[in-house]
C-alpha cells in the first residue's frame, strides 16, 4: 500500500470511529499541550493534538496504517511515537494535513484560517462547472467550492500539499479531480467559473511555503493571484480570495495594492472598488484582528493589526 492509499484508509478508519477534531492556532495548540498530559490517551491526542503515544495506546490497525503511510515517527529517547499527520474535521469532511508544529518548509497548514475561508466560500453561494483552488494546501477550499463541479482543479507549488489534496479529495468522495503542480495558474489551462484562493499572507523569516506571502507585509502573492486569476475568469465568473491584510497607520496595505493591480479606485462610501473597464470587486473585512502575536516579530513594527479579508472579483457576463 502506498503512502496516499494508506492515508485514505487511515482517514476512513478514523471516520468509522467517529473521530472529530477542530484544529486551533499554533499559539493555542502550544498552550493546550503545556497543560498535559505528556502522552496521548485518545485518538484526538494522537491525530489532533500531535501528542506522543505508546504502541499499545493505538489500535493495531491504525498503528499499521500510520506506519504504511510513512507517518509513524519513533522517539530516539524512549518508547513513544508521534504521528507526522493530523486529521481535522470541517463541514462534515475529514482532512489530512501536517502534524504540529508546522515547522518544515513544505508543511501543509490547516487551522482557523481554513475554517474562515471555507465558511466564506459557503456563505458566498457561488458555484460553476469549472472550479480551481489556487495554492490549495490541504484542498479544503476546493472540496467545499467544487464538490459538484464538472471540472475541479487543485493547484499548488508544494508537492506535499498536492499529496494531501489528493488524499482529501478521495476522503470527500470526489472523483476526477485534477491535482496540478502550478505556480498560481501558469500550468493550468482554461477559464473558470469559480476561482478560490487562501494564499500565505505573512512575512516569514523561515520562508515556509504555506506562510510566506512576500512583499513588505506578506501581501505580494495575494495581489499577484488577484491580478492573474481575474484574467482567467469566464464571463460571469467569480474569484473568492481570502487573505490577511496588514493595516499600517490606519491604511489597508493589501487593499491599496490590489486596487491598483485591478485598475480600480477605492469607493469609501460603499467599501467596494469599481470602474467601467476593470472587473468589479467587493472587499469585506471578516475579522479585524488575527494573529496579533505576529506583531512582535521583526518587520511588523509599524503594523497596528492584521485583518482577515475576503476579496470578491466578478467578471461581467457575456
Amino acid at each position: 500500500m502506498d503512502r496516499e492509499a494508506a492515508l485514505v484508509a487511515l482517514g476512513c478508519a478514523l471516520r468509522e470511529r467517529r473521530y472529530a477534531f477542530v484544529t486551533v492556532t499554533p499559539a493555542t495548540h502550544a498552550r493546550v499541550l503545556a497543560r498535559g498530559p505528556a502522552r496521548a490517551s485518545s485518538l484526538r491526542d494522537v491525530f489532533g493534538w500531535s501528542r506522543p503515544f505508546t504502541k499499545d495506546a493505538l489500535p493495531a490497525a491504525l498503528f499499521d496504517l500510520l506506519d504504511a503511510a510513512g507517518a509513524l515517527v519513533a522517539s530516539p529517547t524512549d518508547d513513544t511515537y508521534r504521528s507526522a499527520v493530523r486529521f481535522s474535521t470541517l463541514a462534515g469532511d475529514l482532512f489530512a494535513h501536517s502534524a504540529y508544529p508546522t515547522a518544515d518548509l513544505e508543511a501543509v497548514f490547516f487551522g482557523p484560517d481554513t475554517y474562515r475561508f471555507c465558511a466564506a466560500i459557503a456563505r458566498a453561494g457561488r458555484s460553476g462547472a469549472r472550479v480551481v483552488d489556487i495554492g490549495c494546501g490541504s484542498g479544503a477550499g476546493g472540496v467545499v467550492a467544487g464538490r459538484r463541479a464538472e471540472r475541479l482543479v487543485l493547484a499548488d507549488v508544494n508537492d506535499e500539499a498536492l499529496a494531501f489534496a489528493r488524499v482529501n479529495a478521495a476522503l470527500a468522495g470526489i472523483g476526477g479531480v485534477e491535482v496540478v503542480r502550478s505556480d498560481v495558474l501558469a500550468q493550468v489551462d482554461g477559464a473558470f467559473d469559480l476561482i478560490v484562493a487562501n494564499p500565505p499572507y505573512m512575512r516569514d523569516e523561515a520562508r515556509r511555503v504555506y506562510r510566506d506571502g512576500g512583499g513588505a507585509y506578506g501581501e505580494q502573492l495575494s495581489v499577484r493571484i488577484a491580478r492573474e486569476a481575474a484574467a482567467r475568469l469566464a464571463p460571469g465568473g467569480t474569484l473568492l480570495l481570502y487573505t490577511g491584510a496588514a493595516v499600517v497607520d490606519g491604511e489597508d496595505v493589501f487593499l491599496e495594492a490590489v486596487a491598483t493591480a485591478l485598475g480600480g479606485a477605492r469607493n469609501e462610501a460603499r467599501n467596494e472598488t469599481r470602474n467601467e473597464t476593470s472587473p468589479a470587486f467587493d472587499y469585506e473585512e471578516l475579522d479585524p484582528d488575527v494573529f496579533g502575536d505576529e506583531l512582535e516579530r521583526p518587520g511588523y513594527e509599524r503594523v497596528e493589526r492584521i485583518a482577515a479579508v475576503l476579496l470578491t472579483v466578478t467578471r461581467p457576463p457575456g
